[in-house]
């Protein structure tokens, strides 16, 4: 996998103490300035401090660009208005593995593997029974995840690691579905199913002994964008926590297991559901959003508005507006009316309109869609981030694969600032 080139521009010099020091000024290919402080502490014994990363570049990345200010996602180089038409879930987890978008002979070849590498070791029902029933599904993936890696070696060779990569990609589904099986307390699902990557795994989680699911095609294509819309999002909290796993050289499963665990957060993957969750209080309590709105406006009342905002983007979320267009188009061609859906739609109206939200730019996200097209579909409330990892799982194996494969490859090993008492004596 190529690495992204950078120019190194200038120097910065940095002042403080009665010393100076010259720092690298490096710059990517999109014109983002960083200054190299890797000399930083060595030469000064000075370290900087920045909770939550917010200003920190952990790495170099050719996978994934954002540009927050303007509300651009690319992978790739694609802005994600084109690969969102692209339609392939899985051509576009190529594109993230491996630079390019696939052939149709390599995306192909990519189908059949994943699809002859879907099912589950037998043994691996006993994890899924000791679980309880009424459990979260997301620890138990997890828990699913990093047992597989008792099964499998840790993949050293690039032939190692496509075969790692099309077993993730194949079992999650598996796994995703045994989870929702376990909750309801059906037969666990046969992975010998048709169709596409997220349609394959409607028909596991749904379909019984004695009746086989059907997924209608446009629940198929939504399905497909929403994993596409998912699939990558530079150095977010998950997909940090997979390279900073992965930086010790743990089984490429475990650092999937730990993303898992990360993206469970309700400050992260869990927002879907708490936007659903949301939606459904306003609709119990008389189905208002302007009066929801103007109590989360209230200091003193707890009320918190999910689905709007982002670390990042400081406008539209990209990923946002395509979802907004494709929610009413699924529930149009599903024949479905969805009150809920009016509902987000009235409070996006009001809050793009009202300049409390405009001055803090808490325009709608990926989150606030997402959450009522899993709804149409048919999915349970519980098991949203599941699918949000789904379609994250190219994201995190793509990142992990540039992380081991950079020259810059080191163990993380962040510092800090100690707070605590000077040296004191028991005595």
């Amino acid at each position: 996998m190529t690495q992204p080139s950078t120019t190194l521009a200038t120097e910065a010099e940095l002042t403080a103490l009665g010393k100076t020091i010259s720092l690298p000024i490096v710059e990517g290919s999109e014109q983002e300035i960083a200054i190299d402080i890797g000399r930083l502490r060595r030469e000064t014994g000075w370290i900087t401090l920045d909770p939550g990363y917010v200003n920190t570049g952990a790495c170099s990345s050719a996978i994934t660009f954002i540009d927050g200010e303007k509300g651009i996602l690319r992978y790739r180089g694609y802005p994600i208005e084109e690969i969102a038409k692209q339609g392939s879930f899985l051509g576009v987890a190529w594109l993230l593995l491996f630079g390019e978008l696939p052939t149709d002979e390599e995306l192909d070849r990519f189908k059949a593997d994943i699809r002859r590498e879907a099912g589950l070791p037998q043994e691996l029902e006993g994890l899924f029974k000791a679980m309880p029933r009424d459990g979260h599904p997301m620890p138990i993936a997890a828990a699913a995840v990093s047992a597989l890696a008792a099964w499998f070696p840790e993949p050293e060779s690039d032939e190692d690691i496509y075969l790692a990569t099309v077993r993730l990609m194949a079992k999650l589904p598996t796994i995703a579905a045994w989870c929702h099986n376990h909750s309801q307390g059906t037969p666990f699902a046969d992975s010998d199913v048709d169709g596409l990557y997220g349609e394959r795994f409607l028909k596991m989680m749904f379909s019984t002994p004695d009746a086989a699911h059907e997924v209608d095609p446009a629940v198929a294509r939504a399905l497909e964008l929403l994993l596409i819309l998912h699939a990558d999002h530079e150095q977010n909290c998950s997909t940090s926590t997979v390279r900073l796993v992965g930086s010790s050289k743990a089984h490429l499963f475990g650092a999937i297991a730990s993303g898992i665990h990360a993206l469970w957060g309700p400050l992260h993957g869990g927002a879907n559901q708490a936007v659903i969750e949301m939606l459904e209080d306003i609709e119990k309590g008389g189905g208002s959003a302007r009066d929801f709105l103007e109590r989360a406006k209230d200091k003193t009342q707890n009320v918190r508005l999910m689905g709007f905002g982002h670390r990042v983007y400081k406008s539209y979320d990209p990923r946002a507006k395509v979802l907004k267009a494709a929610c009413m188009d699924v529930l149009e061609k599903l024949g479905k009316g969805s009150r809920l859906l009016e509902i987000a739609m009235e409070l996006e109206e009001i809050t793009l309109e009202d300049e409390y939200f405009v001055s803090r730019s808490l325009y709608p996200n990926v989150d606030f869609y997402s959450g009522v097209i899993y709804k149409a579909l048919g999915i349970p409330t519980g098991m949203f981030t599941v699918m949000f990892a789904l379609g994250r799982l190219p994201g995190w194996i793509a990142q992990w694969i540039e992380m081991r494969q950079s020259p810059e490859f080191r163990i993380g090993r962040p510092r800090q600032v100690y707070t605590g008492p000077t040296k004191r004596s028991l005595e």
